[in-house]
């Protein structure tokens, strides 16, 4: 298991309250050995990338605060861009620009995605960049492709992401909320197989007759 996401994220104190409580077994040991350096994105943190239509982005502000915002579009709209590197289009907001600032300040990031339902938690560490229109279209149209009309139409800048660690939490903690195309999909597949037993049933129902006949 790789161990850079531990080493970036633990420190003596977190250490010693694992030492006081009993984890630092499944924690702390990892930093036992050399920082085995940047985590691989697999096949696993990709497809539920793919699967995001939510997440939120920590960046740290110039007095060195953390400072988190949301960010939202299609399912897709985070896209994987080849290697360690994802990317999403930056709409139009209240004209802030407090996370674009942090990024161009000091490119550290993190995001947290969770899957309510499924009750997955992913968290990427990385490096930021922010992309304007004017220095790259061709790359922000790439990422609005999978969006909408309204997407494309307020979409203002690229920010991409070359990631450096992850981590999966566990899912004890999670409240498995249900959006609305989840319920279509649970919806359409409870249909689906109630329309087999109805032919089922009808079948016997046929059957039966067919003997007392």
């Amino acid at each position: 298991m790789n161990n850079h996401y531990h080493h970036l994220v633990l420190g003596e104190h977190a250490l010693a309250r694992q030492h006081r409580n009993g984890s630092y077994v499944a924690y702390g040991t990892h930093l036992e050995r050399p920082d085995d350096g940047p985590q691989d994105l697999s096949d696993r943190e990709l497809r539920f990338l793919a699967r995001a239509f939510q997440f939120h982005l920590a960046t740290i502000t110039p007095a060195g605060w953390p400072y988190i915002q949301y960010r939202s579009g299609p399912r897709g709209f985070l896209q994987h861009l080849g290697g360690n590197r994802i990317g999403f289009a930056d709409l139009r907001g209240n004209a802030q620009y407090a996370s674009v600032g942090n990024i161009e300040h000091n490119g550290r990031a993190a995001l947290i995605l969770i899957d309510h339902p499924r009750r997955q938690r992913l968290k990427l560490l990385g490096t930021a960049t922010v992309i304007d229109r004017a220095d790259d279209p061709e790359l922000l149209e790439r990422l609005v492709t999978i969006g909408t009309t309204r997407m494309a139409a307020q979409a203002e800048r690229s920010i991409i992401l070359d990631i450096e660690a992850h981590d999966w939490n566990c899912a004890r903690s999670i409240v498995p909320l249900y959006d609305r195309d989840y319920i279509a999909e649970l919806s359409g597949l409870y249909q689906a197989e109630l329309g087999e037993l109805r032919s089922e049933v009808q079948r016997l129902r046929a059957e039966v007759d067919r003997l007392r006949g």
